[in-house]
């Protein structure tokens, strides 16, 4: 169960992974209103083929097993809102796993817990009594979240019913180790030890543990598992099963699923599995004890002569020499080769500064190094460095006890933003910085819980640009509740900013121009009570120049002529781990590298070591692990127990953390991936696991498209199929292009493109023009999955809902990726096209189908 401790953990790591920066839009995007009589299951991104609760919020499936025909599927629900909260059980059944009936709430929340994730098993032999031989009892296993304490127990109720009434066991909990952190049974019966087998997660420790019992009811402690693989988050969500490899029943493999949040590969949430073996006490997992041996090639700097050599360093950050590990005040370093390293803690977080490689040419097809420190990436277009306030005309610098300036007097209503400007930081909020002089606009007064305006007077437009200080939370003006600085001129709103969930204050600018001449206002609005709930404003100047925003990475960046090309950052850890440049395309030109923190705040240090230029890229930690989905929304994934046929079946909540409590759905928030079969497959000589959707998807099939065979040169074009709701199976062959693929959605400027990257040799999902992305600020971006083709085709399986794509790729070898990924397109975007970039491609293969609404 991913707790409200846990999002906003994730929300804190989103918050260092991205610059103080202002989201600016000329035109955003309104959020679309539900009309009163809009009928159940059509509204504006409602999926049509996805389960979804009726309404409210929603995150993990839990308690999934068939009984009696049906498939039971319970999830994190909160009865009473949109957003997360009052975590009960929900409950839907559906015999055929596509088509759903929602139920009323099974176990609900009271006054002493919430319900968090778990399990439901059929206790046969009645171990529990609480049924009968002739009618044993479903029993769900779940977490019980203490109000008062927040300690996390494991606790029973059952039914009798076939799970449409619940009793809670009046002797809860029946295990508790006094941990706040110890969540998400999976629960199974192990007919070797004729016992019930328990996986539960101790999330901060990056561990599965197990657990056995005879009852359900006494657990004894059997081993722990982790931490391994990818561990930049809490564990969360376990689950564990067998598998028959390449069907064969004799030969045996066990998958323990973990879920982690944040730190999964597209950022945010994620799932990872294990491949190994289990007796009943003991998973070993098939990569225990296997070390990383990175690609061998030529040292360029290991930092090992006692000396920064031949690299140049400004500021005060990295000290005079390479560290030998932790400088004063800083935690154990580990993870750098050899004796010493770069580190940038020189002085605790506050000091800045560079270090800068001399001019080398590049040679090798990769530059292999490693990177620790702070998440705080480079900002493409931010500037290194203090720069001075834009000259031009100063329409408010909020220096007076008064909301008095230049152009008059600027008026209030609410109680956000007081009878004038704040001196600074108020009471109970974190360390306010980026302002100049003594005052600035804080709408932080009484908390995030107030609101209110403060609006400008009326000023000519007679610059380029106006440019101004903004931080604060990020709350667009499209939103339900925005904090947001806006623009009014002939009252409408042509240019909206806010911040970007971060107290530091950083340079903005709107481009003025088509507005010349014209009489303006800027309205600041706080009208958010949630968290960052508010904002920060400063400094508002009409100026020819356009500001650029002060840089804030932590980060290791390649510079070729001058401009940053590529870039990678630490993790909020001061463990060093491995990142790679691809440097193909500037071989032969002249680069630098260099190793910047510009960051004053919390984890404002970075740590680099080793640049090796090789062959083959370095992987990280991350990058090592397997990952169940590459894609940004598929967590909290389970299966179900006793599937008829013994077939093992997955599903996901397809939302993400880093924002899954702003996505623009309304009355319902958040939705569960397709259900997927999964086995286990011998690839290249290792077990992987292999997903497809579950074979009933084909009972929605209606009208099918047989696409011609079709090749494209660095063009775009349009197919036969068009529709909200689709399936097709695709096969691309790369011919001399550098990118080539599929855009799904299209119109209107809109698309999300599923594509191909040959010389990263990567699949990608691009949802950067997808539709509406302006809500969050984590949400817009490319995700990737690595898939070699080995000169032969791209094959694709492509479900495209009205909110959602799930992406199934593989190559001639049986090798396979999937990426699940929410979109919000205009409804009238429908269009499908193939593309290419820099040569040829051709679509040898495309079949497609229109897919039936399972509401109707």
């Amino acid at each position: 169960m991913s707790s409200v401790r846990v999002s906003r953990h994730a929300r804190t790591r989103m918050i260092a992974a991205v610059a103080t920066v202002c989201a600016l839009s000329a035109t955003p995007l309104a959020p679309r209103a539900v009309a009163a009589d809009t009928p159940p299951y059509s509204e504006t991104y409602r999926p049509q083929f996805h389960f979804t609760p009726a309404q409210n919020w929603m995150n993990d499936p839990n308690g999934l097993i068939f009984y009696k025909g049906e498939y039971h599927l319970f999830f994190q629900y909160n009865p009473s809102g949109n957003s997360w909260g009052n975590m009960s059980w929900g409950h839907a059944v559906s015999t055929d796993l596509v088509h759903w009936k929602q139920l009323p709430v099974a176990i609900p929340q009271d006054d002493q817990e919430m319900i968090f994730s778990g399990a439901v098993v059929l206790d046969r032999d009645n171990t529990t009594g609480f049924g009968t031989r002739k009618n044993p009892p479903l029993v769900a296993v779940y977490t019980s979240a203490q109000k008062a304490s927040g300690r996390q127990q494991q606790a029973l109720a059952y039914s009798t019913d076939g799970g449409t009434t619940w009793t809670k066991y009046h002797d809860n909990p029946v295990l508790d180790i006094g941990s706040n952190n110890f969540r998400d049974p999976k629960v199974f019966w192990y007919a070797p030890t004729r016992r019930w087998l328990m996986a539960v997660s101790l999330a901060d420790q990056h561990k599965i543990s197990f657990y056995s019992s005879a009852d359900l009811k006494h657990w004894t402690h059997q081993s722990d598992f982790g931490p391994a693989g990818a561990t930049g988050g809490v564990w969360e969500c376990p689950d564990l099963f067998p598998l028959p490899v390449d069907g064969d029943p004799k030969k045996t493999k066990w998958v323990l699923a973990v879920n982690l949040n944040p730190g999964g590969i597209a950022g945010g949430s994620g799932a990872q599995y294990f491949v190994g073996d289990f007796d009943g006490e003991k998973f070993t997992s098939d990569d225990s004890g296997a070390t990383y041996t990175p690609p061998s090639g030529t040292v360029m700097q290991g930092f090992e002569s006692g000396s920064f050599g031949d690299w140049t360093a400004t500021g005060t950050a990295f000290g005079s020499a390479p560290a030998a590990g932790p400088v004063d005040g800083q935690q154990t370093v580990t993870g750098f080769e050899g004796q010493a390293f770069a580190n940038s803690f020189h002085g605790g977080d506050a000091p800045t500064g560079t270090l800068t490689s001399p001019a080398f040419t590049v040679t090798g097809d990769y530059l292999n190094f490693k990177v620790g420190g702070g998440n705080h990436p480079h900002r493409p277009g931010s500037v290194l460095g203090d720069q001075p306030a834009p000259t031009g005309e100063t329409l408010a610098d909020f220096e007076g006890r008064t909301y008095t300036s230049p152009i008059g007097d600027w008026t209030t209503t609410g109680d956000a933003f007081g009878a004038g400007p704040a001196q600074g930081t108020l009471p109970d909020q974190g360390q306010v910085s980026g302002y100049l002089g003594n005052g600035l606009v804080n709408s932080f007064l009484n908390g995030d819980a107030s609101i209110g305006t403060l609006t400008s007077p009326a000023f000519t437009i007679d610059r380029k640009y106006l440019d101004f200080l903004i931080g604060g939370g990020y709350h667009p003006a499209s939103s339900d509740a925005p904090t947001a600085v806006q623009l009014v001129v002939d009252g409408k709103v042509v240019r909206s900013a806010t911040g970007s969930n971060g107290e530091a204050l950083n340079w903005a600018s709107w481009d003025l121009s088509g507005l010349q001449g014209k009489q303006a206002r800027i309205k600041v609005v706080d009208d958010n009570t949630g968290g960052w709930g508010h904002l920060n404003l400063d400094q508002v100047v009409l100026s020819d120049t356009q500001a650029k925003p002060s840089s804030t990475e932590t980060a290791v960046n390649l510079l070729v002529d001058g401009k940053v090309v590529q870039s990678a950052t630490g993790d909020d850890s001061e463990n060093l781990d491995w990142a790679s440049f691809n440097t193909m395309a500037y071989k032969g030109k002249t680069a630098r590298i260099q190793i910047v923190d510009a960051n004053s705040g919390g984890w404002g240090h970075v740590l680099a070591d080793q640049f090796t230029t090789a062959d083959k890229p370095a992987l990280n930690t991350t990058r090592r692990a397997h990952w169940l989905d590459y894609g940004a929304d598929f967590y909290a994934a389970n299966t179900w127990t006793d599937a008829p046929g013994g077939r093992r079946v997955m599903i996901a909540w397809m939302n993400n953390w880093n924002y899954g409590q702003a996505i623009p759905t309304s009355p319902w928030r958040s939705a569960d991936s397709f259900p997927r079969r999964l086995s286990l497959q011998t690839v290249n000589g290792e077990v992987r696991l292999i997903q497809q959707p579950v074979r009933e998807l084909t009972g929605l099939r209606g009208a099918g498209t047989r696409v011609p065979s079709t090749r494209v040169a660095n063009t775009t074009a349009p197919l036969a199929v068009h529709g909200s709701s689709l399936e097709f199976q695709a096969d691309v062959t790369p011919g001399t292009a550098d990118r080539f693929g599929l855009d799904v959605r299209t119109g209107g400027g809109q698309r999300t493109r599923i594509g191909y990257d040959t010389a990263t040799g990567e699949v990608y999902i691009d949802r950067t023009a997808s539709g509406a992305t302006d809500f969050d600020p984590a949400f817009s971006g490319v995700q990737r999955a690595p898939l070699a083709l080995h000169g032969g085709p791209l094959s694709l399986h492509v479900l495209v809902d009205a909110s959602s794509v799930e992406v199934y790729a593989q190559n001639a070898r049986g090798e396979q990726v999937t990426l699940t990924d929410q979109i919000f397109p205009d409804p009238s975007s429908t269009g499908v096209d193939a593309f290419a970039e820099g040569g040829t491609a051709a679509l040898d293969h495309m079949q497609a189908w229109q897919l039936k609404s399972v509401w109707r």
